[in-house]
């Protein structure tokens, strides 16, 4: 077959800047193509230059061939008519990319009327029938909602009704996942393959999750500092990897299959600035297998196999930084600690919603929090995981206020936050930490790296800050030179590293981990979660580990708890509920996880959550999952359905350290 899609040594520079440099592939029909890489590697800038929606001031080289049709020079009333029909686009955000001021259907009508001879009315009709391909629920309803009205899942799958309203050719997909929970992101994914299954549409999926790839790509192209690195068929690249980076990038990537706490791989450094490329290779300086040849000059991309390229000049030497391992050594048993750290009892919190803009008036109440349950012991880790709403950050506000809570009871170190005195308030604080999710909006920019580890140590006395500051810099594997660069100076994974060393300087016994790695490049957030795993070790300290990223909590935690629309779900060690998890949300959740492993990707079985979440303003009767839970859907007789709808479920035990919230949960193994 020829090629739909033909990229032929594109080159983009903005000024002097050159940020795609010499990219070249072949997209041919039904074909998905995963490009992949960490940010600033120019994924986005190629794809966007594919279409030519890059501004004037970007100068675009090479070639970009649509069905033989050269499309670099074009003119923009050439490219307007085959954007959207011949070649199509899903972008990151959906949220930006829908016009908020027009209704959903009405988007997707006039993508169809720009391509086609139909009338309005015949538009609508179809916008609504793609609405429903791609699994919106009451689509003739929904079409008729504003952006944002949908969730973000919906949005997602609103931009690939419209991408896909004109039957292209290609389908370019720009993170279409990145921002989703893994249950949605799972059901976007389906969308996908039932999209090209009636298109029988090449994709290019531009991603940085490995398992998204492993699972959906036919090939997968390794982008760094602006160039293909590494290509070849999706089993080749991730099995006989020959390029040092993507080595460790397949090693810096927990997993939530196997066993141990392995440690993982991270890329030491971080990718060069645009504009400054070193001479020779432009890895060379982060590569372990690095000689001095390597400083001569840039690699080109050798053949290294049927189809499969590496730029590396000792190819034949570079084996997978994990070593490729599908079985891992047990994890030790976390011995829990005679005392506790935290304890949560039957904690609730509530918002009033309100509507009205001159006159306001409650309408109804937000069930954020609805009577949770959990303790952590010394030198412990707690992971808190679930969908976004499901009460995650409410409940670990309402602990680190420190005051007493609308409803039940909270413990930190010993003390009953609704009988503590202001100092004994600042004394527990000392105590506790925490570390947020997004390092540069934490850290103040007007201050230098020594004034912020320093700032706790005045605030509370703490004595001289200029050898505990060293101390901190050390402990975190940063230099002492960088005490005097402000956080602008700074990458992303150090910031964060700051961030810790500032939460650690006043040696405290709990710290509290909100989404700390979420926002890092993949091979930085292993670089960060070592240090965490270490530190943990090393300091005896305990962690309420915040995330959404359950492969990210298995490689932390010792147990975790999962919520659900302000309930908890499950709670129990990780090895029990990660190995045989008893709920059916627990369940779904893990199986949507995608696994850097083709094979193992390839041959798994969804268990895929239809509809949207339920409102925590107008939660469901009974067990809050009903409405979603396939076990209710399609397993229970209708007696049994109705202990569901009437009763809402305990957290009871299941064996030694594992319990879950349903009247009929039942441990399977998922992953």
């Amino acid at each position: 077959m020829s090629p739909v899609l033909e990229v032929d040594g594109l080159e983009v520079a903005f000024g002097d800047v050159p940020v795609v440099r010499g990219l070249s592939y072949e997209l041919r029909a039904g074909e998905v193509l995963g490009i992949v890489g960490e940010s600033g590697a120019g994924k986005s800038v190629a794809a966007a230059a594919v279409l030519g929606l890059l501004p004037p001031e970007a100068k675009v080289s090479g070639s970009v061939r649509l069905h033989g049709r050269e499309l670099i020079g074009a003119p923009e009333r050439e490219l307007a008519r085959i954007r959207g029909r011949t070649v199509s686009m899903v972008f990151q955000d959906p949220q930006s990319a829908l016009t908020p001021v027009y209704r959903v259907g009405d988007q997707i009508a006039e993508a169809v009327r720009a391509h086609q001879r139909v009338t309005k009315e015949q538009a609508a009709v179809k916008a609504v029938d793609l609405l429903d391909l791609v699994g919106i629920p009451d689509p003739a309803r929904r079409a008729l909602a504003f952006p944002h009205e949908f969730s973000g899942g919906m949005r997602q799958r609103a931009l690939i009704a419209m991408a896909i309203a004109n039957d292209p050719d290609v389908i370019i997909c720009d993170e279409p996942t990145t921002a989703l929970d893994v249950t949605v992101q799972a059901q976007v994914l389906e969308v996908l393959r039932k999209a090209q299954c009636r298109t029988g549409a090449a994709i290019v999926l531009i991603t940085h999750d490995l398992g998204v790839v492993a699972g959906f790509a036919d090939r997968v192209l390794v982008m760094y500092a602006g160039r293909p690195v590494e290509t070849g068929d999706v089993d080749d690249v991730y099995y006989r990897t020959r390029m040092p980076y993507t080595s460790g990038l397949l090693g810096s990537v927990p997993r939530v299959d196997g066993g141990g706490r392995r440690p993982l791989v991270p890329i030491e450094g971080g990718p060069p600035e645009p504009g400054r490329p070193a001479p020779g290779c432009p890895f060379a300086p982060r590569c372990p297998m690095r000689e001095e040849a390597c400083d001569d000059r840039e690699p080109p991309l050798f053949e290294v196999g049927a189809g499969h390229r590496a730029a590396c000049i000792r190819w034949a030497d570079v084996r997978r930084a994990d070593g490729g391992e599908q079985a891992r050594a047990p994890r030790e048993p976390v011995t829990r600690g005679p005392r506790t750290v935290l304890e949560v009892q039957g904690l609730v919190k509530r918002y009033p919603l309100m509507r009205g803009a001159m006159f306001r008036r409650r309408a109804g109440t937000v069930h954020a929090v609805a009577g949770i349950s959990f303790d952590i012991r010394e030198g412990e880790t707690l992971g808190l995981v679930g969908e976004s709403g499901s009460g995650k950050t409410t409940a670990l506000t309402q602990i680190l206020e420190l005051a007493e809570p609308e409803e039940g009871r909270i413990v930190v170190l010993g003390c009953d936050t609704a009988r503590l005195t202001a100092g004994q308030r600042a004394a527990v604080r000392r105590d506790m930490q925490v570390v947020f999710q997004d390092p540069a909006a934490s850290l103040d920019p007007r201050m230098t790296v020594y004034d912020i580890l320093a700032e706790p140590l005045r605030a509370h006395r703490a004595g001289a800050p200029g050898r505990r500051v060293a101390e901190l810099l050390a402990l975190v594997g940063l230099d002492t030179a960088h005490a005097a660069r402000y956080p602008r100076e700074l990458s992303g994974g150090q910031c964060q590293r700051v961030a810790i060393a500032r939460a650690l300087a006043l040696e405290p016994r709990l710290l509290v981990l909100d989404e700390p790695v979420s926002a890092l490049d993949m091979s930085i957030r292993a670089g960060v979660l070592n240090l965490l795993g270490a530190l943990k070790d090393r300091l005896g300290l305990s962690y309420l580990f915040v995330a959404h990223d359950l492969a990210v909590v298995r490689y932390l935690a010792d147990r975790v708890a999962v919520m659900q629309l302000g309930r908890i779900a499950e709670i129990g060690r990780a090895e029990a509920v990660y190995a045989t998890p008893a709920h059916p949300y627990t369940q779904a959740l893990l199986s949507a996880i995608p696994l850097p492993d083709p094979v193992r990707e390839r041959s798994r079985e969804r268990i895929l959550l239809d509809g949207e979440p339920p409102s925590p303003a107008d939660p469901p009767s009974g067990c809050r999952f009903r409405t979603r839970c396939p076990t209710f859907r399609g397993v229970l007789t209708a007696e049994e359905r109705s202990l569901c709808v009437d009763a809402e479920p305990e957290v009871r035990p299941l064996g030694e350290d594992q319990a879950a919230a349903c009247h009929y949960a039942e441990k399977l193994a998922v992953v």
